[in-house]
């Protein structure tokens, strides 16, 4: 496994990202494209066309920002690879998306745990173009900065089931809007059309007490009518409703737990 390290960022707000990494970018904007447009909320894909993303190159972080300035005021901010609750909390809070500026290599083209640079900007940055999405995500790390340990433990399900990997109901179809699905080829494919998967109708308590894996395809998703029921649901007491959940405990697991690592 690769250790990764946020290539750092000059005064303009750019990165040196090197050729490799360019056709790294391309390919995997490539792929993505091919699988999204037919499941992907409109909502994603209207802010995919503001972002204008390049597909030659890795985009540099100023020409995100400039369209989600001009949408709902998000901006984009470099961070190492991995930042702390309070840091995650406060930059959403403060309407500022953290993005590691690494991505991916070769041998790690097809799944990589971390969230990287293509994860981030491919995957989220398109939604955060929409108002009601972006409303949640700002009230969500307000409300984190308040939580105690315990209740961010609980939210954090919240943020896992829409942010990272949420669906939609448009018509008669469904559709996706969590991140975490649309930066993965083999689930922006088996969240939609697996036999396996359960799609189940978003209630907050139930998300709130559902255990998940980061290392699996998800076993559940939960389906919201429409995306203004993100904003509905910033506007409940999310704090009492973690405390409920917490008294409740957690729902038993629909995975197997993960084996621990063998260490030679």
């Amino acid at each position: 496994m690769t250790q990764y390290h946020s290539k750092p960022v000059v005064q303009d707000g750019r990165v040196e990202w090197s050729h490799e990494e360019d056709a790294i970018w391309r390919d995997l904007v490539t792929r993505q494209m091919s699988v999204i447009q037919d499941r992907a909320c409109d909502a994603y894909l209207h802010g995919l066309k503001l972002l204008d993303l390049p597909q030659d190159r890795v985009p540099q972080l100023p020409e995100i920002n400039r369209v989600l300035m001009e949408t709902t005021g998000w901006q984009v901010e470099p961070v190492p690879a991995l930042i702390d609750f309070d840091r995650f909390f406060n930059l959403l809070g403060n309407k500022r998306f953290p993005v590691a500026t690494f991505l991916r290599t070769r041998e790690e083209f097809d799944y990589l745990q971390e969230p990287d640079f293509f994860h981030e900007i491919f995957g989220h940055c398109a939604m955060l173009t929409n108002p009601d999405f972006a409303a949640f995500t700002e009230h969500y790390g307000q409300l984190g900065q308040a939580a105690t340990p315990k209740q961010r433990g609980y939210l954090a399900r919240l943020y896992w089931f829409t942010v990272e990997f949420g669906l939609v109901r448009e018509g008669n179809q469904t559709k996706i809007y969590g991140g975490g699905i649309l930066s993965s080829p083999g689930e922006t494919i088996y969240s939609l059309e697996s036999d396996i998967a359960i799609r189940g109708e978003f209630d907050l308590q139930t998300v709130l007490r559902t255990p998940y894996r980061i290392d699996i395809m998800q076993p559940k998703y939960y389906v919201i009518e429409d995306l203004s029921q993100l904003f509905q649901i910033s506007q409940l007491n999310l704090l009492k409703q973690a405390d409920l959940a917490i008294e409740a405990g957690l729902l038993p697991p629909l995975f197997e737990p993960k084996e621990p690592a063998h260490v030679e």
